[in-house]
């Protein structure tokens, strides 16, 4: 069943990737891009216009939108990562305290002191 399931996988990235080849030969174009409005970027003291190709841009964009999803996600998620840290060491102490009860009581102490402790 695995490996039917890697045969799917790997034919899928193959259709997705000839998706993005086809993409990019259809939108070689040459685009401007400008970082400022042209009234202002004559006040700029370093170049403030780029010229790429219609492709690039748009996977620089996909990226970039998966990147900020990404970091958005981990971010929002934040409180279930700490929560399962606080329930892992809450886990932990509990494993320690019941080793420790599980112990063989020591008989060379008084029972008064061991009750003590």
């Amino acid at each position: 069943m695995t490996g039917v399931i890697r045969y799917i996988r790997w034919a899928f990235l193959a259709l997705v990737a000839l998706g993005l080849v086809i993409l990019a030969l259809a939108n070689r174009g040459q685009v401007m891009l400008h970082l400022l409005p042209e009234s202002m970027a004559a006040f700029a003291p370093f170049p403030t216009s780029l010229s790429l190709p219609l492709f690039l841009v748009i996977f620089l964009a996909l990226a970039g939108g998966l990147l900020l999803g990404f970091v958005w996600e981990w971010l929002r998620e934040h409180r279930f990562r700490a929560e399962a840290e606080r329930q892992r060491r809450a886990a932990e102490t509990l494993a320690r305290e019941v080793k420790a009860l599980k112990a063989p009581a020591r008989r060379d102490k008084d029972d008064v002191l061991a009750l003590l402790e």
